[in-house]
């Protein structure tokens, strides 16, 4: 399938899918969501592939939504057309785990976007924020939620209040992304890290990430006992059974995905 907007490839059992809009710095506008969407829907649907990796270039991840399309919309525009809503969570429905990679500016809803994956591993010249209040407006994809869940109700707010960008290290320090690489070595990275994911039991995977995403709905006696029930139903799976087996005789998990 031919995109304008993204590229796509597979690295062995790893789906990647680049943000390529170089002229807008990768502005997120209508027809970048709709591919991107696809894109996933086809990874998705793909049995040969067990994780994906979202990532733009080395200047911008994404440098915000495409201001230029949204500027002249109406209240009743965006909300007859679920804005933001139609499109761009469905990032948030892939059951198959996302890495975001980010290098460069990750700005809005570039921020947002890669929030929205499941963990992101940064360039070293990487730089996170949500300036809408700079142009009159807030975030819209999340920026308040996840940001805040992320990195804590103070330096959310600052950031959110004043548009001020943090770098890779201070995202580091402030939990927003797993780990920081040499921009260079960004994309090899994430995809080596995919590749491991990738790797494993594809039903186990879906389970633990399931597992984990919980923690952010629910209590935590709520949670460890949803938790626990998961874990138990690693039981009924053959997976469990022949990676157990293979830790008490000393060999390689052949993981059959049921």
């Amino acid at each position: 399938m031919a995109f304008e907007n993204i590229t796509v490839e597979t690295r062995g059992n790893v789906g990647v899918i680049a943000l390529n809009r170089p002229k807008a710095m990768n502005a997120l506008c209508a027809a970048l969501i709709s591919e991107l969407g696809q894109a996933l829907d086809a990874f998705e649907a793909d049995d040969s592939i067990g994780a994906v990796v979202l990532t733009g270039s080395e200047k911008a991840f994404a440098a915000g939504a495409d201001i230029k399309e949204m500027a002249s919309k109406s209240y009743m525009d965006v909300y007859l057309a679920n804005f933001i809503t139609d499109g761009w969570e469905r990032v948030t429905k892939c059951r198959k785990p996302i890495v975001a990679a980010v290098a460069g500016f990750a700005l809005g809803g570039g921020c947002e976007m890669a929030m929205m994956c499941d963990f992101i591993i940064a360039g070293d010249n990487a730089k996170f924020g949500q300036p809408e209040i700079t142009i009159g407006t807030i975030p819209g994809a999340g920026g308040t939620q996840r940001l805040t869940r992320a990195v804590g109700k103070s330096k959310a707010m600052e950031m959110c209040l004043t548009g001020r960008m943090m770098d890779a290290a201070e995202a580091e320090r402030a939990g927003l992304v797993s780990r920081i690489v040499p921009v260079a070595e960004l994309l090899d990275e994430a995809v080596k890290a995919a590749g491991k994911i990738a790797s494993l039991s594809r039903p186990i995977v879906m389970l633990c990430k399931e597992s984990v995403n919980a923690a952010f709905e629910t209590t935590l006696a709520q949670g460890v006992t949803f938790e626990r029930r998961l874990f138990h139903s690693t039981f009924s799976t053959e997976d469990q059974k022949e990676g157990m087996a293979a830790f008490v005789e000393k060999r390689p998990a052949a993981f059959k995905n049921r």
